[in-house]
């Protein structure tokens, strides 16, 4: 069983409107992912803003307010 990452976690708490793509399951996003420079999931991108990767509970505030 996958549990829900951190950012996915908080997204759901400050009931952020969101997709989540789960990559094992539509893996013609990980190419998308390497060519952009990802190495880590979760991949944020928010509409405005760079997509960035890992646990940024700082930008999820800022976008929540």
């Amino acid at each position: 069983t996958l549990s829900p990452s951190s950012a996915a976690s908080d997204v759901y708490k400050r009931q952020i409107p969101f997709r989540e793509i789960n990559i094992e399951e539509e893996i013609e996003y990980v190419d998308e992912l390497k060519a952009d420079g990802f190495r880590q999931t979760p991949v944020v991108s928010i509409e405005g803003m760079p997509k960035f990767s890992g646990f940024r509970p700082d930008v999820l505030k800022k976008i929540s307010a």
